[in-house]
C-alpha cells in the first residue's frame, strides 16, 4: 500500500511540473508551413478576368443575339422553311402560300430583311412580291433600295430591272446609293450600255447629284473612251473643283 501511494504522488508531482513547463514555453512554429494557395484559386468565380467572366449567363454571344432577338419564333421557322424547300418550286409555292401568308406585318418585313442579310436574294425576292400584294402595303423607297442594292451585289440585274420598273410605275425615285450599285453591277457584268441608261436616268433625278456614281462610271468605262469622255464632261461641269484621273494613254488609248 506504501508503494502504491508513493507512485500516485510521484505520478502527480511529474505531471504538475510538466504542466508548468508548457506554460512558460512558447509554441514554436509550425515546421512545415501549408503551402500557399495558388493565385487561380484566389480569385472569386464573380470576377472578371481579363474583361470576361468566369461563368457563362445564359445568353447568345455577339451578332446570334443582336440579329435573332428581334425576329420572332414563327419569321424564324419561315427564313428556315424557305431555305429548305428553295430548290423545290412546287414545296416551296406550298410552303408561301401556308406559312408565309399568315405572318404578320412585322414577321413579314422581318424574314424579307433576314433573307437579304444572308445573301438569299432570290428568296427575298419572292417575298417582297408576296408583301406587295399584301392590303396593308404601302409604296416604301427603301424596301425597294435594300433588295434591289442586295441584286446588283449578287449579279442578279435582270431581277434589279424588273424592280426598277416597278417603282418606278409607283413613283418612287432612288437614291445616289441604289443608282451606285446598280451602275457597278452592270459594269462589273461587262454592260456599260446598260450603266449608262441608269446614268442618264439618275441625270433627271429630282435629288443633287453625288460624286460616287460619277467615278465608279469613270473608272468602269476606262476601256470605253467615247462613253467616259460624255460622263467626264458631265462630271466637271457639276464638280468643277473636283480632279478627274486620266490614266497614260497607251493603256487604254486617248481620252
Amino acid at each position: 500500500m506504501a508503494v502504491r501511494a508513493f507512485s500516485r504522488s510521484k505520478f502527480s508531482t511529474f505531471s504538475s511540473i510538466l504542466l508548468q513547463g508548457l506554460k512558460r514555453t512558447p509554441i514554436r512554429e509550425n515546421p512545415f508551413p501549408p503551402k500557399p494557395s495558388s493565385p487561380v484559386s484566389q480569385i472569386q468565380s464573380c470576377q472578371p478576368i481579363c474583361g470576361f467572366r468566369l461563368y457563362h449567363d445564359g445568353r447568345p454571344r455577339g451578332p446570334l443575339w443582336r440579329g435573332k432577338k428581334l425576329i420572332g419564333k414563327e419569321a424564324l421557322y419561315v427564313i428556315s422553311g424557305l431555305k429548305r424547300f428553295k430548290d423545290d418550286e412546287e414545296t416551296l409555292g406550298k410552303f408561301i402560300k401556308n406559312h408565309v401568308l399568315r405572318l404578320l406585318k412585322l414577321d413579314m418585313i422581318a424574314v424579307l430583311t433576314e433573307l437579304e442579310r444572308q445573301e438569299e436574294v432570290n428568296l427575298a425576292n419572292k417575298v417582297f412580291n408576296v408583301i406587295r400584294k399584301q392590303d396593308w402595303y404601302k409604296p416604301d423607297v427603301y424596301l425597294y433600295k435594300d433588295l434591289i442594292i442586295s441584286l446588283a451585289k449578287s449579279k442578279k440585274m435582270d431581277d434589279v430591272m424588273v424592280l426598277w420598273d416597278c417603282m418606278k410605275k409607283e413613283d418612287l425615285f432612288p437614291d445616289s446609293q441604289t443608282y451606285t450599285e446598280v451602275i457597278r453591277g452592270f459594269l462589273s457584268t461587262g454592260s456599260p450600255a446598260d450603266a449608262m441608261n441608269i446614268y442618264e436616268d439618275m441625270k433627271q433625278s429630282p435629288d443633287p447629284p453625288e460624286q460616287l456614281p460619277f467615278r465608279i462610271l469613270l473608272k468602269g468605262l476606262l476601256p470605253h473612251p467615247l462613253l467616259r469622255n460624255r460622263v467626264k464632261q458631265d462630271f466637271e461641269e457639276l464638280f468643277p473643283e473636283q480632279h478627274v484621273y486620266d490614266p497614260p494613254q497607251e493603256i487604254f488609248g486617248s481620252c
